[in-house]
């Protein structure tokens, strides 16, 4: 499992090197999406390919097997026994704290939706929130200020905007990364990738 995750994070930084030296300045916005996230699936995907070599063996060549018995002793502690068992705990644990994070998130979102009025335009749902916000999108939904709302005090642009990651279904890359976020806490690059 070492080795895997060794493996997968050496692709996911050369994979995120070649996109910071040469797509990141670009304007390719849709292409750079795609790209952004097939680099996950390649980076964890990559090191599950197995090679296999066969190796021819010569007749009346003879192979000698080495064994080594080692005695333990019933009364001593190893920490080598229980060390998976903690591994296994500590990610366990991260898992879970990440996912009940996640789910915190999610609820915050929904409530926020609940909360709040709530303007339908075309498929779109605008959500006046009273906090000042920086507008942003969860699927259809778009979270603007309120009081720069009524005010007409938010641009076009800034609907149109906000109205393309709605179109573009972001929505789902940000939820993506989030549930390999969770898998792979333990990993910088996913936080650079996020």
């Amino acid at each position: 499992m070492v080795v895997y995750l060794l493996k997968s994070t050496v692709c996911l930084a050369i994979l995120l090197l070649f996109y910071s030296l040469f797509l990141e300045k670009e304007q390719m916005h849709i292409q750079k999406r795609f790209y952004l996230l097939s680099t996950i699936l390649i980076a964890f995907g990559i090191p599950l390919i197995t090679y296999t070599t066969y190796v021819e063996v010569i007749p009346g060549s003879e192979i000698t097997a080495v064994t080594f018995n080692t005695l333990k002793d019933s009364n001593t502690f190893q920490l080598s026994d229980y060390l998976p068992s903690i591994l296994w705990s500590v990610y366990g644990l991260g898992v879970f704290i990440f996912a009940l994070r996640f789910i915190v998130h999610l609820l915050q979102i929904y409530n926020r939706i609940k909360r709040n009025e709530t303007i339908k335009n075309n498929s779109f749902i605008n959500v006046l929130m009273h906090d000042l916000i920086s507008p942003h999108t969860f699927f259809n939904y778009i979270f603007i200020n309120k009081k720069c709302y009524l005010a007409k005090e938010i641009p076009q642009e800034v609907f149109w905007h906000e109205q393309t990651h709605a179109a573009q279904k972001h929505s789902l890359d940000i939820l993506f990364i989030e549930l390999v976020q969770i898998i792979f806490w333990f990993n910088p690059l996913i936080y650079i990738l996020k």
